[in-house]
């Protein structure tokens, strides 16, 4: 029965998003089973089959407490897992291994052919290049502020000079520390002064900054759409959660079906959109992130979030 197909939610083993995911499952008597790829070992087994049955892979992942038959999961929310590093392990054997597990684990998951995935690894993995994002955007009508790509000093400084101000933004989000201190890469303000030989070392993102007011963030979950204003006064809102207020808007058509295309073009069924509010109240966009945080936003304003994605959870491949 339908009604018995659990749920797959894989994601670390502290996450509060997938807990109000989770809660509203179970609210409704959704199956799930959890697990973090980490835990491979004794807290999580998975075995598969091909070649000798129907309808590949035939088997099941199983934790201590719970276990799902992979030819009947309904659906995979693929939030925010680890993969095992195995410390204990001499470098190449810990090479070795992790590689098996992301290989072995990893590839019997995409070989699912029924579920529903929010969203598929793979497709995650796709739409996270911010070149592909901007051009994307650009495409679709939506308002893409100016931006150059480069390792050439000559042409960054070209480009800063030619705008009148201009900020850094990293290319992809890395864990990163200096002396042992955690640095993020914040959105900075950049001037041409600033530039030098060291920008030969890989491709930097520079970006005419927009006159903002406000920044959007906005959560798609299916056909579910909610755009949340976020009042900071700060370049990175991201720096200090503490100041910020939030107000839930309307968008636009336009720019939600542009959304919604988005997401389609890149075969997702939901994503965090960060969209930036100019004086005369015009969208920018800024970027997606395919797998971004809403919880706290939820909680801030009593958007019914986690219920969109229950939905989309509960109904699986058939929605």
């Amino acid at each position: 029965m339908s009604g018995n197909r659990p749920v797959l939610v894989v994601t670390e083993t502290d996450d509060a998003t997938a807990d109000m995911v989770i809660t509203e499952l179970n609210r409704r008597g959704v199956p799930v089973v959890r697990f973090n790829p980490a835990d491979i070992g004794r807290d999580l087994t998975v075995s598969a089959r091909f070649g000798t049955c129907p309808a590949p892979p035939v088997g099941q992942v199983r934790t201590p407490s719970k276990a799902a038959a992979l030819d009947g999961v309904r659906s995979v929310y693929w939030r925010r897992p680890v993969w095992p590093a195995f410390g204990h392990l001499g470098a190449d054997d810990a090479r070795f291994a992790a590689a098996q597990v992301r290989y072995g684990l990893g590839g019997i998951l995409h070989a699912l052919d029924g579920p529903l995935w929010v969203n598929h690894p793979l497709r995650n993995a796709a739409a996270d290049y911010k070149p592909v994002q901007l051009a994307a955007a650009q495409r679709l009508g939506l308002t893409v502020p100016d931006t150059l790509v480069t390792n050439d000093p000559a042409a960054a400084r070209d480009f800063i000079e030619s705008h009148q101000r201009v900020i850094f933004k990293t290319l992809r989000w890395t864990p990163y520390r200096r002396d042992g201190v955690p640095l993020t890469g914040w959105t900075t303000p950049v001037t041409a002064p600033e530039i030098d030989e060291s920008v030969r070392a890989a491709p930097h993102l520079y970006q005419a900054a927009v006159d903002k007011v406000a920044d959007l963030r906005v959560l798609v979950a299916g056909q579910r759409v909610f755009a949340v204003r976020i009042e900071s006064g700060m370049l990175d809102w991201r720096q200090d959660y503490s100041v910020l207020s939030y107000r839930p808007v309307e968008l636009p058509a336009r720019v939600e079906n542009a959304l919604l295309a988005y997401l389609g073009h890149f075969g997702l069924v939901s994503g965090s959109f960060d969209l930036a509010v100019d004086r005369e109240g015009g969208l920018w966009w800024l970027e997606l992130n395919p797998n971004g945080q809403w919880g706290w936003l939820q909680e801030s304003t009593g958007l019914a979030m986690s219920v969109a994605f229950a939905d989309l959870l509960t109904r699986g491949a058939t929605s």
